[in-house]
């Protein structure tokens, strides 16, 4: 997997990363992290085990990140 976005900037003066991507939908960029946030602050799993699973997710997939 790459570390590397494949939609463009929506300035193309900067890399191409996460939040330049995401700039393309300024309206849902709230509702995205407000959704991260519920998933990482609560929950039925700890958030060591969230971490854990976040983690092999990453191994698993070559994530760069």
């Amino acid at each position: 997997m790459s570390t590397t976005p494949r939609i463009a900037a929506a300035d193309p003066s900067h890399a191409a990363d996460f939040g330049s991507v995401m700039a393309h939908t300024p309206d849902i960029i709230g509702s995205f992290f407000d959704l991260y946030a519920e998933f990482w602050q609560n929950g039925v799993l700890a958030p060591e085990l969230k971490e854990l699973t976040r983690l092999r997710n990453a191994r698993i997939t070559d994530c760069g990140y």
